[in-house]
């Protein structure tokens, strides 16, 4: 797409990522994100007729063919839309909702954190390997493997909802039989994203991360996700191995089985019966939470003026982890999440920009709410 990396490109991946090096003897991640193919995305602003000629459904998250991708990405340059205040109008990033969710709290709360995947070694590789190490993602556990990295198009409208489509056929990826205590020995958290098609990496992460004491976030990734593979999902919460679940507005219809005028509080009672905690994010009407008894709904924070809504649900489990990992009370973890919700909203991509950081810790301090200590 012409995109130009935003920050600075190595050669080669680092000596970390070379085929069997052992996780580094420091302290453990707090927080670590399984992503088992690093992806890139794509991000642009693009018009309606656009959005019409892609297949899939609108909003949603269908997977393309390499062909395919390449197609959109080619007609994306025809069809951007004018950027708002000076952005650029399109950002090529490391992407994929685990990788921005343990960004966020690597780069804006101070987290520390660590992804557990493969990454290809060619230049989408290198772009992903130096946008996460620049925000501070431990990389030990990224394994170096020879093959594409996986790819998205994400496509932005004038409104600033997103529709993606990623390639992911021909990436490589992180096998079950590569997964090593060791990975997880003394994080406190696993990030998930559910993937009906990686259930076996999946299944067996979350086995090796609870034998170690890990609490478990599972992301439940897209309503089509959902809608193709509800059984499966449901299999995998009535193991009891998930703690904490997040799902969109979109998402709890599809996992209860409902039409459009389904309840979210309905939804976010039936992953309550499985999980210590369940979240469903709401847009601009906010998100609702369940731990235990407690029911709590807090309001969107600077949805108003979204230029782009991709990753705003990452960002907000962000937000909330940090919450949990602070230790603090349900409704404040609800806050925090909307403010760095918000925060990535305003600018185009999954990752926040500097100064919107700043913004979420004005917003923070205005709501009384807990400051990172962040390290100079």
């Amino acid at each position: 797409m012409g995109a130009e990396a935003e920050h600075p490109q190595q050669q080669q991946p680092p000596s970390s990522l070379r085929p069997g090096r052992e996780a580094a003897a420091a302290a453990a991640p707090a927080v670590l994100g399984l992503q088992l193919s690093a992806l890139i995305d794509h991000v642009a602003r693009v018009d309606w007729s656009l959005l019409d000629r892609v297949p899939g459904d609108r909003g949603g998250s269908q997977q393309v063919s390499i062909d395919e991708l390449n197609h959109i990405l080619t007609e994306v340059n025809a069809h951007i839309l004018p950027s708002r205040n000076d952005l650029t109008p399109i950002t090529t990033i490391a992407g994929g909702s685990v990788a921005n969710t343990i960004r966020g709290l690597s780069a804006g709360f101070g987290i520390s954190t660590g992804i557990i995947g493969a990454c290809g070694d060619d230049s989408q590789g290198i772009l992903f390997v130096n946008n996460m190490s620049f925000s501070g993602v431990d990389l030990t556990r990224l394994r170096a493997k020879k093959g594409h990295t996986a790819q998205c198009a994400c496509l932005v409208d004038a409104s600033g909802n997103r529709t993606m489509r990623p390639c992911l056929s021909s990436a490589v990826k992180m096998q079950a039989n590569e997964f090593r205590k060791e990975d997880f020995k003394g994080s406190k958290w696993l990030v998930v994203r559910y993937a009906q098609q990686n259930m076996e990496q999946i299944v067996e992460a979350i086995r090796i991360a609870k034998q170690e004491g890990l609490s478990v976030s599972l992301d439940l990734a897209s309503f089509e996700m959902v809608r193709d593979s509800r059984s499966k999902l449901i299999n995998l919460l009535e193991t009891g191995n998930i703690d904490l679940c997040f799902a969109n507005e979109d998402e709890a219809r599809e996992v209860i089985g409902g039409g459009p005028t389904s309840d979210p509080e309905e939804a976010l009672a039936f992953l309550g019966k499985y999980c210590k905690w369940a979240v469903v994010t709401l847009a601009s009407k906010g998100c609702m939470a369940k731990h235990g008894k407690q029911v709590v709904q807090v309001p969107a924070i600077g949805e108003s003026n979204a230029v782009d809504t991709t990753g705003a649900g990452d960002l907000f489990a962000s937000g909330f982890l940090y919450g949990l990992v602070k230790g603090l009370p349900l409704e404040e973890c609800c806050k925090v999440g909307a403010c760095s919700g918000g925060s990535v909203t305003r600018a185009l991509g999954g990752e926040v920009r500097p100064e919107n950081w700043q913004w979420m810790y004005k917003q923070m301090h205005a709501r009384g709410l807990l400051l990172p200590e962040l390290k100079n």
